[in-house]
């Protein structure tokens, strides 16, 4: 693969696909228009959404194959080999594309991602990874769902790759690294939690700061600029806060249509509410990145707009750029693999 920057999409994943992808990548190559994209997806479907102009930055690759919103990842896996999905992974592990976009199925991108483009070594598991609005700007929250339950080494790795990018998106020189918990006290939370604790105090020679526990509150205080956890806290808090948002949204919507005089307020703060409403669009916060892997991976929700997935594009597009695959490899190489690999990997068991 050359120098230039070439991203495959999953031209079939979303709710509003293929016409939500089309124009996320039309938003993309403005703001990026050195990338190029291989749009995977049936033909018939893209091309009268596709214009002459993007003729230039654009090559789409056929296939009326479709991973499906309810396919398990296990079917996804076994019956999924001619889909967009797949196919547009498979361009990354080729050397066609420098990345991959989809907003489809979860489960069965991480299942095919990890099946094609496979782990990086030293690593065990492949986190997801986020950047989310917090009072001080922006954090890197993972895991987000990939991995339900997570031993200590686990942990430990996901600050690692967590680190790496939050310099590379977020363009923190030595991110500070927190590890959530029910509490900022040593004795507090699990055993899980407390050990991957004492092995981030004692780590030497990482290239990120170690604050140590952090709480629910501290996430969208931005008290440290990698929040770390395992799957299913990590899942429930980034869907809680989504959720929360939209409530606050609906709440202020319901507040300045209660009267003439709140609607009067409105027009007075327009311009302010307009900023916060831009702020609290989590379209700008979209892309789920699968860190870990031996390529780069970004999830978009499938419920986003084109604003949306081009966010998405934007990161993978950022990762590209700073070689975060990388950095990522060099920093496995030079920390003590016994230390950052759970035990069945340090012993010599398959990741």
């Amino acid at each position: 693969m050359s120098g230039e920057i070439i991203i495959a999409l999953d031209a079939m994943g979303g709710d509003s696909a293929p016409a939500m992808v089309v124009d996320g990548m039309s938003i993309a190559h403005v703001r990026y228009p050195d990338a190029r994209f291989i749009l995977f997806g049936d033909q018939g479907l893209l091309n009268p959404l596709l214009g002459p102009a993007v003729a230039g930055y654009c090559e789409v690759r056929h296939t009326d194959k479709v991973v499906s919103a309810d396919d398990k990842p296990s079917q996804a896996l076994r019956k999924g080999v001619r889909t967009s999905m797949r196919l547009a992974i498979d361009a990354v592990r080729n050397g066609e594309a420098s990345g991959v976009v989809s907003a489809g199925n979860t489960g069965a991108l991480m299942a095919m991602s990890k099946f094609s483009l496979r782990t990086l070594p030293g690593i065990y598991r492949p986190a997801i990874a986020s950047n989310i609005p917090t009072m001080r700007g922006e954090s890197v929250m993972l895991d987000l769902g990939a991995n339900i339950q997570c031993d200590e080494q686990t942990l430990v790795q996901f600050a690692v790759m967590g680190a790496d990018f939050a310099r590379t998106v977020l363009g923190r020189v030595r991110p500070l690294v927190g590890l959530l918990n029910v509490g900022e006290e040593e004795l507090k939370g699990n055993d899980t939690v407390r050990g991957a604790h004492e092995i981030l105090r004692q780590m030497g020679g990482a290239s990120f700061d170690y604050h140590g526990f952090v709480e629910g509150n501290d996430i969208t205080q931005g008290t440290v600029d990698v929040i770390v956890t395992d799957g299913f806290t990590g899942n429930v808090a980034l869907k809680t806060a989504e959720g929360t948002a939209r409530l606050i949204g609906e709440f202020m919507r319901s507040a300045f249509r209660s009267s003439w005089m709140s609607r009067l307020g409105y027009l007075l703060a327009r311009r302010g509410m307009t900023a916060l409403r831009q702020r609290m669009d989590m379209s700008n916060y979209n892309g789920g990145v699968f860190l870990g892997l031996n390529g780069i991976a970004v999830k978009s929700h499938g419920g986003a707009d084109a604003n949306g997935f081009a966010s998405a594009i934007g990161i993978a597009i950022d990762m590209v750029r700073d070689n975060m695959i990388g950095k990522i490899r060099s920093d496995f190489e030079s920390f003590d693999t016994d230390a950052l690999m759970p035990p069945k990997a340090a012993a010599g068991g398959s990741a």
